[in-house]
């Protein structure tokens, strides 16, 4: 291992590393379709030695996180992955996690089972080093996630999960850990302790922090007071898929995922630079997700880190995109307006806008089109209705004028 990298994959050639994730998605998606009940059923028919390519995968169908809770449900009994994974009770399945919903996640018995050793490593820790852990470790895999990729770099954990805030102060003066793993507002509530029980906890100089939002002015509050906190992007389903480096320029995607960018309610990739919903295919043959919607916003930089790393980055989480909203009583999804804009094509990108107060709603989708072409906007209306069932106002708008957020809907209504 290297001082700068934490191994040869983040260095090799882009072309390179896309040729070899491709070659291992047949062999990935046979396995699935094997020893997953679930994904058995998912691709079912799909030829898995074909998929050899982007535009091969992205015909496969997305599994979102409300449907795998479905099915998770519905077969339960029988079995409490929903048929999804690949490894059952026993030596292969060492712990079993609980997510709210509820999903049951497995952890496979492969060390550093959610690779989460490379984050850990990007942000600065190394061989030798104890690290405070204080994600939780109850119910949820997050502590256990960070505690394997630490264990992976050669580091010590203290278990110090979540809560109990002046026996955190006091562990990590008596522990002087070299830093901190966890939720950066939990972080911030352990500086300021200390500062209270005038505890010095200096020694603690770095930070991995995920889970929820790390805004750039708490970035800088820890760096006034000697602590460079880096973020990472995981989940229980898919263990790491970006984390930050000391560039901070976006979030370098891991080596062992497949990521795209897709169109929010649909599987369509967007092109780069686009904000669309994050969808991931993991090579892990434990948990085999493909296409998996993580239901989160982001979008592909373009570019390379500067720290030399060569994989793809995103901008990280840029909100959610499930962006489903009841008007006058009736549910429309962002795949209704998806449908919408397939049927026209001359329209580039939509945008339903939701105005008005509640139980009076104007309901506006905006399009953009190269040219505006004569009825365009009474074909569109027409459309609106037959896949909403509800009357809609179009505006027609040059290529460019939406806002590059992911917004499908925008719910603008006053509250009241």
């Amino acid at each position: 291992m290297s001082t700068t990298f934490y191994d040869a994959l983040e260095t090799r050639e882009p072309a390179q590393r896309e040729a070899e994730l491709l070659a291992a998605l047949p062999a990935q998606l046979a396995h699935a379709q094997r020893a997953s009940a679930a994904f058995a059923r998912i691709l079912a028919g799909v030829d898995a030695a074909s998929v050899t390519s982007r535009e091969a995968l992205a015909r496969l169908p997305v599994i979102r996180k409300h449907e795998l809770l479905e099915l998770q449900a519905k077969d339960r009994r029988a079995d409490p992955f929903g048929g999804f994974s690949a490894v059952r009770f026993g030596p292969q399945m060492p712990r079993v996690f609980a997510s709210p919903g509820t999903i049951y996640e497995p952890q496979g018995a492969r060390p550093d089972y959610w690779r989460l050793a490379r984050a850990i490593f990007a942000a600065g820790f190394r061989r030798g080093e104890l690290i405070h852990n204080c994600f939780s470790y109850h119910f949820v895999p997050a502590g256990s996630m960070m505690e394997t990729g630490a264990h992976a770099l050669g580091c010590t954990v203290f278990a110090g999960g979540t809560g109990q805030t002046e026996q955190q102060v006091n562990a990590i003066a008596e522990l002087r850990p070299a830093g901190y793993i966890g939720t950066p507002s939990f972080l911030k509530i352990i500086v300021e302790k200390a500062a209270e029980m005038g505890v010095p906890i200096a020694g603690m100089a770095k930070a991995m922090v995920g889970g929820e939002a790390f805004p750039p002015s708490l970035r800088d509050w820890l760096a006034e007071r000697g602590i460079a906190g880096y973020q990472c992007y995981a989940t229980a389903d898919l263990g790491s898929i970006a984390y930050e480096t000391q560039a901070r320029s976006g979030l370098v995607i891991d080596e062992g995922v497949i990521v795209e960018i897709v169109r929010p309610g649909t599987g369509d990739p967007v092109p780069e630079g686009e904000v669309g919903e994050l969808v991931v295919t993991t090579l892990n043959p434990d948990y085999p997700l493909v296409r998996f919607g993580t239901g989160d916003l982001s979008a592909v930089m373009p570019g390379h880190c500067p720290t030399g790393r060569t994989n793809q980055r995103i901008r990280g989480w840029m909100g959610r995109a499930d962006q489903t909203t009841k008007i006058r009583g009736m549910f429309v999804h962002p795949g209704q307006v998806a449908d919408i804009l397939r049927r026209f094509p001359e329209l580039l990108r939509a945008r339903l806008v939701v105005s008005g107060e509640m139980a009076d709603d104007v309901m506006t989708l905006q399009v953009e089109a190269a040219t505006a072409l004569e009825g365009l906007d009474q074909r569109v209306s027409q459309a609106i209705r037959d896949v909403t069932k509800l009357r809609g106002e179009v505006q027609v708008l040059a290529p460019g004028s939406l806002p590059n957020d992911g917004k499908v809907i925008e719910d603008a209504r006053s509250y009241k």
